[in-house]
């Protein structure tokens, strides 16, 4: 190599240098194989669900309507379930890179937000729901039908995201709905 190629390799001061060829941080590999969007997308669908089976399970004929509680137990399960995924989040990955800090694992647990988002809906029709205007039943009917709406929704556009065709975005939907579609099913041959 000659002076002239030496200098123009070393970086400029005050600059840094490029990585190597081939070397990849565990960040960088993490944001490459699960984007915001990718997370967001999966903790929402998992927190539709969960708050729809869970509206659904707490709206027991016969018993004395309690809204108010029902719309907690939808709101605290949703927070321990986006805490339990965070957390799983990081055992996972001590367990495969050597472990990691205190503070990484109260970001992971925070990354998981929208599973509590997702479930506000369910908790907001719950806490709306004044008889005799709207029943907690009505409530419950209400969010699953709107949870598979979002559901149907969010599933075409993971797949528009993606640079799918029509017919992707329109399958991807569909089975997203299919999911909501087995809660109210399920919810109505209990009652």
């Amino acid at each position: 190599m000659s002076d002239r190629e030496r200098r123009d390799a070393t970086p400029a001061p005050g600059a840094t240098a490029p990585p190597r060829e081939g070397a990849r941080t565990c960040r960088q590999a993490r944001r490459r194989t699960r984007r915001p969007t990718e997370v967001t997308l999966f903790s929402g669908v998992y927190g539709l669900v969960m708050a729809g089976a869970m509206a659904a399970a707490l709206d027991s004929p016969g018993e004395a309507s309690d809204p108010g509680s029902d719309a907690l137990w939808v709101f605290l399960t949703a927070v321990a379930s986006a805490a339990a995924h965070g957390y799983a989040h990081v055992v996972a990955h001590r367990a495969s890179s050597g472990g990691r800090g205190a503070r990484a694992g109260l970001r992971a647990m925070a990354a998981e937000w929208p599973v509590v988002a997702a479930a506000t809906p369910t908790v907001v029709l719950l806490l709306l729901s004044l008889p005799p205007l709207w029943t907690e039943g009505t409530a419950v009917d209400t969010a699953l039908v709107l949870n598979t709406l979002l559901l149907t929704g969010w599933g075409v556009w993971t797949a528009h995201s993606a640079g799918r065709g029509r017919g992707a975005c329109v399958r991807a939907g569909a089975i997203d709905m299919i999911v909501g579609l087995v809660i109210i099913a399920a919810n109505a041959l209990i009652k």
